[in-house]
């Protein structure tokens, strides 16, 4: 027999003896690991540039070694759901630049925690802040009279080094916030109004978002802060932030440069972590998996 018939039929010999044997002794560790991890990451928690947490969170997570943790990671990384990069940490795998920011309307979050998951450095510049009549619009948001006193907040957005957004706050006078140039401080440093709400324990519930498309020139003051070299089509999002049941705490309205935000809604069941190995196989009634990649 030629030598080039034998070899197909060896090959198909031994993967179906493997097949068998797979089948026989259920998936490995790595396997069921992986499979934990593409689910985890398919259900949106995380979007593409972010950063997972450290490998060894993600292996208790599993209840796996960081050993089979990783050979399931590198399967991940040859089919692009994740890429690994060197003193920086794991990323969500992407086909396409990212936006600098992700927004996902349904779930309440500062723009700090996202910068943090896509290992941006966030910080403010040109930071303003008075205390001035809120206005006819701000007060109607807020409940408050035009003439109404209230701190206000106005500053640009920089993302690595780069103008993401401009930025104004509006405070509802109820809240004490911290002394001026502590607040400055933070603001600067790359925290939001709400992460200050949050850290002076105002209990704050959800917000109501408006998206509002708009045309920005390069002539504009919102323009020039961003760079922007000519008339382009950017997002504005005016939202109206609430503590305990229905009591309104501070309005925003923030303009962002082009790529600066990428706003998505997604619904799913989502899962804060991977389901842990033994937990999953226990569930489906099968045996536990085997451990060959520790």
């Amino acid at each position: 027999m030629a030598r080039e018939d034998v070899a197909p039929r060896w090959r198909r010999s031994a993967v179906n003896s493997d097949a068998r044997g797979a089948d026989q002794r259920g998936p490995s560790l790595v396997d069921s690991a992986e499979e934990a991890l593409h689910i985890w990451l398919a259900g949106g928690r995380y979007r593409q540039g972010d950063r997972l947490p450290p490998e060894h969170e993600v292996a208790t997570m599993l209840g796996v070694s960081r050993g089979t943790l990783r050979s399931a990671l590198h399967r991940l990384e040859e089919r692009g759901e994740i890429v690994r990069r060197q003193g920086s940490g794991t990323f969500v795998g992407r086909t396409t630049v990212p936006a600098a920011l992700g927004e996902r309307l349904e779930r309440l979050e500062p723009y700090s925690s996202l910068a943090e998951r896509r290992g941006l450095a966030l910080s403010s510049v040109d930071v303003h802040i008075e205390r001035r009549a809120v206005g006819a619009e701000v007060g109607e948001a807020l409940g408050l009279a035009p003439i109404a006193p209230a701190t206000t907040v106005a500053r640009t957005l920089v993302a690595d080094d780069a103008p993401v957004a401009v930025m104004f706050d509006v405070v509802h006078p109820k809240v004490s916030l911290p002394e001026e140039d502590s607040l400055r401080r933070a603001l600067e440093h790359g925290q939001m109004v709400l992460d200050v709400l949050i850290g002076l324990g105002v209990p704050v519930t959800f917000a109501r978002t408006r998206v509002i498309p708009s045309l920005l020139s390069s002539r504009e003051r919102a323009g020039k802060l961003l760079g922007v070299k000519r008339t382009t089509a950017v997002l504005e999002l005016e939202e109206l932030i609430y503590a305990g049941r229905d009591e309104r705490v501070a309005y925003s309205r923030d303009l962002f440069a082009p790529g600066g935000l990428d706003v998505t809604v997604m619904r799913s069941l989502e899962s804060t972590r991977p389901t842990p190995i033994v937990h999953a196989r226990n569930a489906r009634g099968s045996r536990r998996p085997r451990d060959n990649g520790e």
